[in-house]
């Protein structure tokens, strides 16, 4: 089976397993995927890596990371003919974790490059206004709006590490069912959402230190529950 940085392609072996939650990190060439990778695994689970179609057979969760700019990341997405599938998961109910550009790519348009994206959350990703410096990079509090299990265990106004000039902003009368947490960069914005089995955050948890471990290892419990797969103690380990 070949491999990269320590991922396996494709469904994960027996001996890979072992009872873990599997998570599928989608590698469309929007990012360092090692960082994200050695904290899933951290947290329990064991993690393929997924270019095409074909690599998320046997994933019981879906992680889609990535930096940069939503046009040349569906551009990515749509010559791997991963558009469809990502959907269909989403739709079928099961878990999803979107990172940075992962979480901006569910909106349905993107002004940075005045890109239709996926349209699973009602919005447009914009430029942050007001913003003091762009990119907006480094440490900044996320205040939690509500209760969920992705942030049990983390202070209400804890640290993560940001770096973007975009966020998400879910319109209308759907901004309350979507929005999880927010974020201070000049205006406020979007820095985490959450409704049903999708959840996106708009900093780095890889990066974030122990709170960034303790949210990866609370997608992965929560994962594990929406997957029926047996409890894990990978919750007490960040």
């Amino acid at each position: 089976m070949s491999r990269s940085h320590g991922l396996a392609n494709g469904r994960p072996t027996s001996e890979q397993v072992d009872g873990r939650l599997r998570v599928a990190v989608v590698d469309y060439g929007a990012g360092n995927l090692v960082s994200v990778e050695q904290a899933l695994v951290a947290a329990g689970a064991a993690v393929t890596l997924a270019r095409v179609a074909g690599d998320l057979g046997g994933a019981d969760a879906l992680v889609v990371p990535g930096v940069g700019a939503a046009g040349p990341a569906m551009a990515r997405l749509q010559r791997a003919e991963l558009i469809g599938p990502i959907l269909h998961w989403i739709g079928n109910g099961r878990p999803y974790l979107g990172i940075c550009l992962g979480l901006q790519l569910l909106f349905e348009s993107s002004d940075e490059d005045d890109t239709s994206t996926l349209g699973v959350i009602p919005g447009q990703v914009q430029r942050l206004t007001g913003a003091p410096t762009l990119p907006h990079t480094g440490w900044n509090q996320v205040s939690q709006v509500r209760e969920h299990p992705l942030f049990e265990g983390i202070a209400d106004g804890a640290d993560f590490y940001f770096v973007h000039s975009y966020a998400g902003e879910p319109a209308g009368g759907d901004d309350r069912d979507w929005k999880l947490g927010v974020t201070t960069h000049g205006g406020s914005f979007t820095s985490a959402v959450a409704a049903d089995n999708v959840l996106g955050v708009q900093f780095h948890p890889e990066r974030s230190g122990l709170d960034g471990l303790r949210l990866i290892a609370n997608f992965v419990g929560w994962a594990s529950h929406r997957a029926h797969v047996p409890a894990l103690s990978a919750a007490k380990r960040a």
